[in-house]
């Protein structure tokens, strides 16, 4: 089965490969890197359909324009830029926590914390399954959330939570030998895990 599942994604693939040449190509890629104003009318026109759409190809000459008087930053000029050092800072801020929040680990292990548990070993592919399943679910959850609570709150309560999770299933980790409860409690505690990485980092 797993075969077949890993193959699976080669058919998105192929019917993006499929389908791609028959979508038009952005307005804004026509007109700004392209300079072709009757191929970006055309690819409007068959996005939006027939009428007037001269305030989108007037707004994609002001992006033209902003962009034109915008000057372009090499890596070390974006580094030494005195501007931008604040949200340099917070990117390289996020993208580490980011990394070593843990989420590989829960990943890495979760096989023998499943095993530990007394899964059958077909069933451990399974969950491990519905692991992943959980967090592409909280990632679409995320989507609703974000524009109601912003990205501020779902960071840090994201990252709180995923800590306590992680405090607690080491606590079930290391008393799994004394109750047979904590190896239930464990998987209880990756799924949340997940849940709280979906939708928080």
């Amino acid at each position: 089965l797993w075969p077949w599942l890993l193959a699976s994604s080669g058919l998105s693939a192929l019917v993006q490969l499929v389908t791609l040449p028959f979508f038009p190509d952005s307005p804004s890629y026509l007109l700004i890197q392209k300079g072709n104003e009757e191929a970006c009318r055309k690819a409007i026109r068959k996005l939006w359909g027939e009428g007037d759409h001269q305030a989108e190809i007037d707004d994609i000459m002001k992006e033209k324009g902003a962009m034109a008087s915008t000057k372009t930053l090499r890596v070390l000029e974006v580094i030494k830029e005195r501007s931008l050092r604040w949200q340099l800072y917070i990117l390289v801020i996020v993208m580490t926590t980011l990394q070593l929040c843990g989420i590989n680990a829960i990943y890495f292990y979760s096989f023998e914390v499943f095993h530990t548990a007394k899964f059958e070993e077909y069933l451990i592919p399974y969950v491990s399954l519905g692991v992943g399943l959980c967090e592409c679910l909280s990632s679409i959850l995320c989507s609703t959330l974000i524009d109601r609570f912003g990205r501020k709150v779902l960071l840090w309560g994201g990252y709180l939570l995923m800590g306590s999770v992680l405090a607690l299933l080491t606590m079930t980790l290391s008393l799994q030998h004394r109750f047979f409860w904590m190896h239930y409690f464990s998987v209880i505690l990756i799924f949340l895990f997940v849940v709280f990485f979906g939708i928080g980092p």
